[in-house]
């Protein structure tokens, strides 16, 4: 017999996609207590999955640190926001092999809730060397005090 009791249901990790906790270092600008880094790569996706939320408004950076160079075939980016209107910029920079860190796209999320309300995107990068992805997110491209905030970031194999 299976059973699960209350609400969260146990996540099965997908062979297709690295698993971060085990074969990588995160670092973060800041994070709200009740929602930390970890909910960005716990699986839990939208809409209504947990998220990632920076402790206060301003740009945020995540950086992902592979312990050994990793296959990545794309990048696979949540972003929900139900609470307000803003336009959120996402920029990706990624490193393989001995070379540093180059941005490879920006892309803009526009949120208008209740009507728009979830960006979900895959982002082809098709590398065999990776070590470390960057990604600095501006949560209010006009200013503001939005605060960034991060449903899903995965690393397809």
């Amino acid at each position: 017999m299976r059973k699960t009791v209350g609400s969260a249901a146990v996540q099965v990790k997908s062979p297709d996609m690295v698993d971060v906790e085990a074969e990588a270092h995160v670092a973060v600008t800041s994070e709200d207590a009740a929602h930390p880094i970890e909910h960005a790569f716990d699986g839990r996706g939208a809409p209504g999955g947990t998220q990632w939320v920076a402790a206060g408004p301003g740009d945020q950076t995540i950086t992902v640190s592979f312990d050994s160079p990793q296959v990545v075939r794309a990048v696979v980016v949540e972003v929900e926001e139900t609470g307000e209107s803003r336009l959120q910029q996402i920029e990706l920079a990624v490193a393989g092999g001995a070379g540093p860190l180059a941005v490879v796209l920006r892309q803009e999320f526009h949120f208008s809730p209740p009507g728009t309300t979830l960006e979900r995107e895959r982002w082809s990068i098709d590398r065999e060397d990776v070590r470390q992805v960057r990604l600095v997110i501006r949560p209010e491209k006009g200013g503001g005090s939005a605060r960034a905030r991060l449903t899903t970031l995965g690393f397809e194999r």
